[in-house]
């Protein structure tokens, strides 16, 4: 690989290192080149992108964005997972990827909305829900109460205008007797 190409490389990492939402670190180690296809296949359906890294370019890239602390990570083979929208996605797809007999690829570190995670909170960060799912329930829970004070409303009103129909009818039938 020319310096050129060298440089360019790292000046891709250090931006996808800053403006990703969500950057995950992981070992491919054990994967074939067709499942790292099926992986790369299923990142994209979900606007993720995975890609392999050179150790040495990936390091100096850190180091440009400011993550130091990954440095020590970007040994082995290393793919970096990340997307610009929903940062959970990544480590989703992989943790759901890596269910499978292999178990892999398997986690090194993250930067999840710009903070930095270790091996042990990117497990976590991969249960949580997506951003729109997130949002759904939100709506719901706020949905909840006006759906219940429109019920109660409802039945108020409904009772009312029952009360209202029997006192009509009894005066109705008061008047009749009378007459």
């Amino acid at each position: 690989m020319a310096r050129s190409e060298k440089e360019a490389t790292v000046q891709e990492i250090t931006q996808i290192l800053t403006r990703a939402k969500g950057v995950f670190v992981t070992d491919f180690q054990g994967l074939n080149v067709a499942k790292i296809s099926e992986l790369r296949s299923r990142c994209r359906k979900a606007s993720v992108e995975y890609v392999v890294v050179k150790n040495t370019l990936a390091r100096i890239a850190a180091r440009n964005a400011g993550w130091q602390e990954m440095e020590g990570y970007f040994k082995g083979p290393s793919a970096i997972a990340y997307s610009f929208d929903d940062p959970s996605a990544p480590a989703r797809i992989i943790a759901e990827f890596a269910k499978g007999a292999t178990d892999k690829p398997s986690f090194k570190v993250s930067v999840f909305e710009g903070v930095f995670y270790g091996p042990e909170k990117v497990k976590v960060i991969a249960t949580l829900p997506s951003k729109n799912e997130l949002v759904a329930k939100m709506l719901g829970s706020l949905n909840s109460p006006l759906v219940g004070l429109a019920g109660v409303l409802s039945g108020l009103l409904s009772k009312l205008a029952r009360t209202v129909d029997a006192v009509r009818e009894k005066q109705s039938k008061s008047e009749s007797v009378q007459s």
